[in-house]
Order: structure tokens, then C-alpha cells, then sequence
């Protein structure tokens, strides 16, 4: 049961990053003439507040499972510690949870220090993903 941990973290990052948006999605309906399916991204340079922050940590949520992706199944890979590796995703996920509600709620500073402890935990996961091993080689 442990092993398929990190395999649902990655299941539960690509949630973190498409749920914020479903707000910008919604922000958009409630601009004059409702969503706009024939030019969503000429409407989405329309949105203000939430619906633009909603925006903002979908397209970073993006980015940031494309290196935690990569993290985990590098560190899979290489056989690194399941503690380790079950370790940095719980912290990738927690951060990046709270990283949506900050930017959502306009908490500038709390978002910028969460979006460091995800990306944190995922270079944490590269670097023994690259060390595996070599204690005994």
C-alpha cells in the first residue's frame, strides 16, 4: 500500500493544479457574455482578482507537477527511500494546497515561501534520486 503513494501524490498534484481552474473558470462566467469558448484566452487576459490569481496558480500548478513529476518517478527509479520519497511528496502536496488558497486569498508572502518548500521537496527527491546508490558503488 505505501509503494502507490507517490503514485497518487502525482494523481492528487495534477487535482492542486487544475482545481484553481475551475474558479477562473467560473470567474469567467460571470463576465458580460458568459464564457467565451471561441477565445477562453482572450477572455482569460480579461480577468481581474480572483479569477486572474485563480489563472495565475493554475498556469504555476502546471509548471510545478512537470518537476514533481519528474522528481518522483526519478526517484522511483533509483529505488530511493519510500520514507524519503513518501516524505517529499506529503510536503510537495501540503505546500502546494496551501499555496492555492494564498494566491486565491491574495497572501503574496505565504505563497511565494510555499511555492520554495514544493519546489524545495522536489529537488530534495532529484538529489537522491542522482545519490542512489553510490554509497556502495
Amino acid at each position: 500500500m505505501w509503494s502507490a503513494i507517490p503514485y497518487v501524490s502525482l494523481i492528487l498534484a495534477l487535482v492542486l493544479a487544475y482545481w484553481p481552474r475551475s474558479v477562473a473558470g467560473k470567474a469567467m462566467m460571470e463576465l458580460p457574455g458568459g464564457y467565451d469558448n471561441h477565445g477562453p484566452r482572450d477572455q482569460q487576459a480579461k480577468l481581474e482578482g480572483k479569477g486572474r490569481r485563480a489563472l495565475a496558480a493554475h498556469q504555476n500548478g502546471m509548471e510545478a507537477l512537470l518537476v514533481f513529476g519528474i522528481a518522483v518517478l526519478a526517484a522511483a527509479q533509483r529505488d530511493v527511500s519510500s520514507a524519503v520519497l513518501i516524505a517529499c511528496c506529503v510536503v510537495f502536496l501540503a505546500a502546494r494546497l496551501t499555496y492555492v488558497l494564498a494566491y486565491l486569498n491574495d497572501k503574496a508572502s505565504l505563497r511565494s515561501g510555499m511555492f520554495g518548500l514544493g519546489m524545495l521537496a522536489c529537488f530534495v527527491l532529484l538529489g537522491f534520486a542522482l545519490f542512489a546508490g553510490r554509497a556502495g558503488a
